[in-house]
């Protein structure tokens, strides 16, 4: 995985937040950052993992490589004293839904010549996500690294990441930056496809996606509905797992680092999706981006293909 690293400010209110109101409720820091939760939930279902990324040369960068070495990622830090270590403003209103504000952090500062080419060439897949393609840099980077990865003979997925940027920034803009780099997997939300496809139904989205992403496995995660498999001409919907919504925050990173973890051992396209979507329920009913695991979760990671 390459990407970002970031600290959540995560704020779970307990009722409706009036404004210039006042609530109880939740705050807590937790580690995050998409490409970083996608590398953590791909490790703890159980894929060897490795995790670029660029941290400040501060407290919070020392406690993100402990938290990646922690859950046994292999971490390759680039570290700056120019930007501290990226934080990002995570909001969960009493419904469960999340909105975010992103900060500028090293993360967003990862340069080409900082991509560790060993590394990366030494993979068997690359895992993108489009925060690292809203602005450049960090955009060059990632895109070196997929021309590494692809003529290493690796595979590349990407995350199209948020509904909201790509319209800031423009569809044509957004794909001409990333439409180009012959992805194998693309794993879009329905915002995502919709504003990327300009359809409203899942199979259109998908098909469109398809000639977006010439070639590529198309997983579109549905939330509530579940998830939608396009391989090829073969179609198959993924009901949900759950309906139980106490945070959303991260429910995509596990899904697509479950997917991953399933689809690069056993290559079932349909069974990676099964699997992710019992992952991700169990993610959206708990707190945060990277709850604790429990047992039920043990229960949950253990693949079979």
């Amino acid at each position: 995985m390459l990407g970002d690293f970031a600290w959540d400010v995560l704020i779970r209110t307990n009722s409706e937040l009036l404004r210039g109101g006042d609530t109880f409720g939740e705050v807590m820091l937790t580690p995050g950052g998409s490409a970083a939760n996608v590398a953590v939930w791909a490790r703890r279902c159980g894929l060897d993992t490795s995790f670029v990324g660029k941290i400040g040369r501060d407290r919070f960068g020392q406690l993100a490589d402990e938290d990646l070495r922690r859950e046994g990622v292999h971490a390759h830090f680039v570290e700056t004293d120019v930007h501290p270590t990226g934080s990002v403003a995570v909001f969960v209103d009493h419904t469960g839904q999340r909105s975010m504000v992103s900060g500028h952090g090293a993360d967003f500062y990862l340069m080409p010549s900082e991509v560790p080419v060993g590394v990366i060439s030494g993979s068997d897949h690359l895992h993108l996500t489009a925060w690292s393609f809203f602005t450049d840099p960090p955009r060059s980077a990632a895109r070196r690294a997929a021309r590494l990865a692809q003529q290493s003979g690796a595979t590349v997925s990407f995350d199209p990441g948020s509904f909201q940027m790509i319209q800031e920034m423009g569809v044509e803009h957004f794909l001409a930056t990333c439409a180009d780099l012959d992805v194998d997997i693309i794993l879009p939300n329905k915002e995502e496809a919709q504003v990327l496809t300009g359809c409203d139904e899942p199979h259109d989205m998908a098909r469109a996606m398809a000639k977006i992403f010439p070639d590529a496995l198309v997983v579109l995660k549905l939330d509530a509905d579940g998830a939608l498999v396009l391989d090829g001409d073969a179609v198959a919907h993924i009901p949900p797992a759950t309906n139980k919504l106490v945070d959303a925050t991260g429910a995509g990173d596990s899904f697509a680092g479950a997917f991953l973890a399933h689809y690069l051992v056993h290559r079932s396209p349909v069974a990676a999706a099964r699997f992710a979507t019992r992952v991700s329920a169990w993610v959206i009913e708990h707190i945060g981006a990277r709850p604790a695991p429990d047992s039920r979760l043990a229960t949950l990671t253990t693949i079979t293909s």
